[in-house]
This record gives structure tokens, C-alpha cells and sequence, in this order.
């Protein structure tokens, strides 16, 4: 059992990774845009997270040290502050979406304006990370996340035409650079930079050895696909109820919809329930990441099993990140389209995390001989060659395209 549940760790950082709001709102607009025809790209990003994952998990268990710390001893300072610039900048802006996606899923079970539950997010997201054992958020917003699995049956209940898989072309009304564009921001939310750093930063939390190889890779290939699954719900169901009407799906609430159609107020209970743990829970590993990086780049003590004295640098940068977060949120920008930004920037930043994680995870010095073998290489070149081509793209297709617009 303790073993089962130590698996949460791999299922709280999918579900976060895949189902923020972000995401949400991303996957559900392409599928109310564009059907069925972007599944290849989650497919893509699921084989990509967990190929550069297993070996960020395997470099943590028998190094038992977290990715960036030696992505900085490794590379050098000057490389790894490069890194750690478009990393926490990065997280930072997920870390605002994400609280104010917490406070748009509050805000459709009250009725009330989200902005007004923003600092209420924020005080209960810092006195969570400050005052609750690590493994008890992990299985509490983990498992909660898991009620997402209604949008699944909610997709055989509404019927998408799943001939549209095979298609990967735009429909009838729709252009290839938007096509792309919304290709090149799914892509980048499989593979947005915290996840990493996140799941091996908390892999050395859990204490993980050696021995524990096989629970990284539990935690890697049963989490990660399964939130690319569940994000895959919020894209079929609207692509069966809004890609029939033509219409565009542009907030939470439009998001959430088609499991209420499907089965009633039970169905948007239990969705909207989802939504708000995978974004609690995303907003968990955002401010938790932006400590890590930071911790782990100046040698400071850092880790949620640290009482907050003996790590206080560490908590003061979670801390500083969360004000700063709800401080971008004030201004009363759309977390929405803040995500949408933050999803085309984590795309040029992409290379900086994951050509070091393939150069360390090839070193012996660390590994010995549990370094890459041939396959992982082969998969790791072969999506480093992706990565580059959507950080290259990223930009000139954002203006072309006035944000997908």
C-alpha cells in the first residue's frame, strides 16, 4: 500500500502538468476549433515528458541529488543561471495562472469574481506548503484530480468523431499556421519545464535510492499518460459539443460545460472538482519549483521535510513567488490568456532544460552504468530535434498569427 501510494507523486505532477487551466482552456478551444486532429500532438507530448522524465527520475535515484543541482555543477554557473533565468520566469507566470485558475473554479461554484478569491488562493496555497507534509498534498490534490476521469466517459456519452485522429490537417474555415500554433502551445504544455524539476526535486524528498528505479518508472509511465488522458477529455468533449456549432471556447466555464450536458450537475460537480485540484495542484508544484531552482542553484538548504528555519531562504523564495504571482494577477489580466503567453514562452526556453538533463543523464560520473542506453539516446535526440524546431517556431508564428487568433 505505501508504495501505491507513493505513485501519487508521479500522478500529482501529470495532472498538473497536463490539466492546468492553461491547458484546459487550450486543449478545449482546439478541440472546439479543430476536432479530433491535434491528438497527435498529446500523443507526442506524452512520449516526449516521459522519455526526458524517466531519465531526470533515474538520475535523481542514484545520484540522489536533484536535476538542477547538477545541471549547475555540470555545466557550470554561467550556463545553469541561464537556465535558471528562463525557468523561474517561467514558473512564475504558470504560478499566476495557476492561482488564478484556483480562483476561476471557485468563482463558477460561487458566483462570486474570481479576482476576489485570488489572495484567499494564495494565503491557503502558502499555508498548505508551509504547514502540511509534503506526501499529504501529493495523494489529497493527486487523487482528487483523478474525478477528471468523468470527461473520458463523458466522451463515448457525447459521441466526437473519432475518425478525425488520423486527420492532421486543419478543417474547412481553419489555416495551417493557426493549426500549428495551437500544435506549438500543446506541445509546450506537455513539456513545460517545472515538471521536471519538480518531480526530481521530489523524488530526492521522498529519499529515493537506487532501488527505487522501478517507482520512478511507475511514477513516470503510469502518471504522465494518464494526465495526457485526461486532457485529452477536455478535447474531445469539445470538440462533440462545440466543433458542430462553430463555436470557440474561451473560458473555464465554456470548458467545463460538456460533462454538465452529459450528466447533469453530478458531472459538473465532479468536473469542476478536478479542475480545481489539478490547478491547486499545479499551483503546488509551480511554487514549489520556483524555491527549488532557486535553492538548488545557490547551494541553499531547501525541501518541504525541512522545518521552514532550516531552509528559510528556500521558503521566502516560495513565498516572494506567490506575491509576486498574485501582485500579475491584481492587475486583473486574464489568466487565461496569461497561460496562452506563458505556453508560447516555455517553448523557447524548452531547450535549456532538456539538452542538460541528456547531457547529465549520459555522464558516469553520476550514473555509472545506469547512463542512457541506446533507446533513451536515440528518443532523447530525436525530441531534442522537436523541442529546437518549436522554440525556433514559436515567435514568428505567434506574430503571424496574432496569438492564434
Amino acid at each position: 500500500m505505501k508504495r501505491l501510494l507513493a505513485v501519487t507523486l508521479g500522478i500529482l505532477t501529470a495532472i498538473g502538468g497536463f490539466v492546468d487551466i492553461g491547458d484546459i482552456v487550450s486543449t478545449s478551444e482546439a478541440g472546439a476549433r479543430f476536432g479530433l486532429s491535434h491528438t497527435w500532438v498529446l500523443l507526442v507530448g506524452i512520449v516526449g515528458i516521459c522519455v526526458y522524465a524517466e531519465m531526470a527520475g533515474r538520475v535523481t535515484a542514484v545520484s540522489k541529488r536533484p536535476v538542477y543541482d547538477l545541471i549547475r555543477e555540470r555545466l557550470g554557473p554561467r550556463v545553469a543561471l541561464v537556465n535558471l533565468l528562463g525557468a523561474y520566469a517561467i514558473t512564475l507566470l504558470t504560478l499566476a495562472a495557476e492561482i488564478g485558475g484556483v480562483a476561476l473554479a471557485l468563482q463558477l461554484l460561487s458566483g462570486a469574481p474570481y479576482l476576489l478569491w485570488v489572495p484567499a488562493v494564495a494565503l491557503v496555497l502558502w499555508l498548505a506548503l508551509w504547514r502540511v507534509k509534503f506526501s499529504t498534498l501529493e495523494r489529497i490534490f493527486g487523487l482528487a484530480g483523478l474525478s477528471l476521469v468523468v470527461l473520458l466517459i463523458a466522451t463515448f456519452k457525447l459521441g466526437p468523431d473519432f475518425t478525425q485522429m488520423t486527420k492532421i490537417a486543419p478543417p474547412p474555415g481553419e489555416n495551417w499556421p493557426t493549426y500549428f500554433f495551437v500544435a506549438i502551445a500543446l506541445f509546450a504544455s506537455a513539456m513545460t519545464p517545472y515538471e521536471v524539476f519538480f518531480f526530481t526535486s521530489g523524488g530526492v524528498e521522498e529519499r529515493w535510492t537506487p532501488r527505487d528505479l522501478t517507482l520512478s518508472r511507475v511514477n513516470v509511465f503510469l502518471g504522465f499518460p494518464l494526465g495526457g488522458l485526461l486532457a485529452f477529455g477536455f478535447l474531445a468533449t469539445s470538440a462533440a459539443v462545440y466543433e458542430p456549432l462553430g463555436m470557440r471556447v474561451d473560458t473555464l466555464g465554456q470548458a467545463v460545460l460538456p460533462a454538465g450536458l452529459a450528466f447533469g450537475q453530478v458531472g459538473l460537480g465532479l468536473v469542476i472538482l478536478g479542475v480545481f485540484a489539478a490547478t491547486f495542484g499545479a499551483a503546488m508544484e509551480t511554487s514549489l519549483s520556483a524555491g527549488y531552482t532557486v535553492a538548488q542553484y545557490f547551494g541553499w538548504s531547501w525541501g518541504k521535510y525541512l522545518r521552514p528555519r532550516q531552509a528559510a531562504r528556500f521558503h521566502t523564495v516560495v513565498l516572494v513567488s506567490i506575491l509576486l504571482a498574485v501582485a500579475a494577477l491584481l492587475t486583473t489580466i486574464d489568466p487565461v490568456q496569461l497561460t496562452e503567453y506563458m505556453l508560447i514562452f516555455s517553448a523557447i526556453v524548452l531547450p535549456l532544460t532538456y539538452l542538460p538533463i541528456l547531457v547529465i543523464a549520459n555522464d558516469r560520473g553520476y550514473l555509472g552504468d545506469k547512463v542512457n542506453g541506446r533507446l533513451a539516446n536515440t528518443l532523447g535526440v530525436i525530441y531534442l530535434f522537436v523541442i529546437l524546431a518549436a522554440a525556433v517556431a514559436a515567435v514568428p508564428i505567434m506574430i503571424l498569427t496574432g496569438m492564434g487568433g
